[in-house]
């Protein structure tokens, strides 16, 4: 088990991306079921999640320097995102997602919550292969784009109002 988180992790380290959209062949397809574990060790399924707003589903490494730079501008734009419904999501362990979290006291922003693809279902449904993945869905979780590498926070709020 150790030497796949190793490997998990290696290779998310070495995939950090830079910014290209890229069509997975799910595009129109809604948001499927899977459970993640939220920062506060609560199971979490994506059926449960609320249909009044797009979501934003940020896949990202704790070690990912692109993924720490979208973070910050997320949290610096932040207002402008206040109509969207934003889930960072990592399949690496449980600390790093909790020290992450806490780094960026992501715990001030309502629209903001973070978990633990613990089955790594996200992960597999998507075959992600670097990091930041950016999936965009409108408020009836109909997926409307993916994104690879970092993106200017404008863009991803422009496709999500959309």
């Amino acid at each position: 088990m150790k030497i796949i988180i190793a490997l998990l992790y290696s290779t998310l380290l070495i995939a950090c991306a830079e910014k290209r959209n890229i069509k997975t062949g799910l595009e129109g397809k809604l948001l499927p079921s899977f459970n993640v574990l939220l920062v506060d060790s609560t199971k979490l399924n994506t059926n449960k999640l609320p249909t009044d707003k797009p979501i934003v589903l940020f896949f990202m490494s704790p070690y990912c320097p692109y993924c720490k730079a979208q973070t910050e501008e997320i949290i610096s734009e932040i207002n402008s995102l206040s109509n969207i419904r934003l889930y960072i999501l990592t399949s690496l362990p449980f600390q790093p997602l909790k020290d992450y979290y806490y780094h960026y006291k992501l715990n001030k922003y309502p629209n903001i919550m973070v978990a633990q693809d613990f089955d790594s279902d996200f992960v597999n449904y998507f075959k992600i292969t670097s990091v930041p993945y950016i999936v965009i869905y409108n408020k009836n979780k109909t997926l409307k784009q993916v994104l690879v590498g970092k993106v200017g926070t404008s863009l991803i709020k422009d496709l999500a109002l959309q």
